[in-house]
């Protein structure tokens, strides 16, 4: 990962962000405005010139394109720092209907940027604990942010899955065949990817109990885990379990069982967090799982990812935004962090060296 941090940012025609060049510090960036001007259309745009995708479900083309804009090509310009050396790397794009195109240093390039970048945002944490397919998500795409191989794994074996449900749904002639070969493929790729997860929570664990106790000031036992029926690292075992499944899987025509299925379980004090934590505290999980994850970044690459910290004020009360703040403070990651709340601003105020903007109609202003 490129040691980088956003200096300048301009997009035109996403969504009403208007085409002025946004500046940002390397530390807190604190972006204020009431709600529906813009806030968190700056963090999408960041986020989308890194990752080639939206936060937001549904943020296909259409949606994220400027109502008012007159071209229906979507462009970004931008600018990042390498701290340590002061050297500076253009990257910018252009989007429209029928594809896009990206260029690093003025080149044309079919690689994303090589840095992190991780979005918070508290209302996240209902479907964290209500969904399992968003515990699933949350971790392949973070964890997938931190090894390529297990994101290669991940496209390989996702692909398998659908073409053997493609063909336990269609059931062509001699279709079982197809699938022996393909449990092969999924058994490989199943144990990597099942070993690959256990060592990230393993890694991931002595910084979520810190990070509660740096964010909240209180200390409590939080650990994530991994709910999986392959405990036999065997790919013996796993095509057994396949046979086992086959006559199931025909009659209701797709996959029952596989590594797709899986499971985390956040346990906060021993206890399952999504079945017997407050709403306070489930929030609060969520927010200590996400900084560890930042620090585990910083220990991988040596380098923190950009941090979007989408307005926290509704969710945690004045007490803990004191405490988010003292730990902004202390760390040494670039941050954006959005809020329409006046009594959030006054505690963001209070940070001398931050680099304060206000959003009005997605005319973006330095304070």
């Amino acid at each position: 990962m490129l040691p980088l941090k956003i200096s300048k940012l301009q997009v035109k025609n996403f969504r009403n962000l208007d085409e002025e060049i946004i500046e940002f510090s390397n530390g807190i960036n604190c972006i204020f405005g009431e709600n529906g001007n813009g806030k968190t259309n700056i963090l999408e745009a960041l986020y989308f010139l890194i990752k080639r995708k939206s936060f937001r479900k549904n943020a296909s083309f259409p949606q994220i394109l400027g109502i008012d804009g007159e071209n229906t090509e979507i462009s970004f310009q931008s600018l990042f720092t390498d701290e340590d050396t002061s050297e500076a790397y253009t990257y910018s794009g252009k989007l429209n209907e029928n594809g896009h195109a990206w260029f690093y240093q003025g080149k044309s390039t079919s690689k994303k940027l090589e840095i992190g970048i991780v979005f918070i945002s508290p209302f996240d944490s209902q479907g964290f604990h209500l969904s399992s397919s968003q515990r699933r998500t949350w971790i392949d795409d973070h964890l997938g942010q931190l090894d390529k191989e297990y994101k290669k794994a991940l496209s390989r074996f996702t692909k398998s899955l659908r073409f053997r449900n493609k063909l336990l749904s269609q059931k062509p002639s001699q279709f079982q065949k197809q699938i022996n070969a393909i449990d092969e493929e999924m058994a490989d790729n199943s144990i990597f990817l099942t070993q690959k997860r256990l060592a990230f929570l393993e890694d991931l664990r002595p910084f979520v109990r810190e990070s509660f106790k740096n964010l909240f000031s209180t200390e409590h036992d939080l650990e994530i885990m991994l709910d999986t029926k392959i405990t036999n690292m065997n790919r013996d075992f796993y095509l057994d379990m396949c046979q086992r499944n086959r006559e199931k899987d025909i009659i209701i025509g797709h996959t029952s069982y596989g590594i797709h299925k899986d499971d985390y379980v956040l346990l906060f004090d021993g206890l399952n967090s999504f079945d017997y934590c407050s709403l306070g505290q489930q929030k609060m999980s969520y927010l200590s799982l996400l900084f560890a994850y930042i620090e585990l970044f910083r220990y991988k690459f040596n380098s923190f990812p950009i941090v979007l910290l989408d307005d926290v004020s509704g969710e945690l009360d004045k007490l803990r935004w004191r405490r988010l703040v003292e730990y902004l403070k202390n760390k040494n990651f670039q941050v954006l962090i959005t809020t329409a709340n006046d009594s959030f601003k006054e505690v963001l105020d209070t940070i001398e060296s931050a680099n304060k903007l206000l959003v009005s109609s997605g005319i973006v202003q330095k304070v």
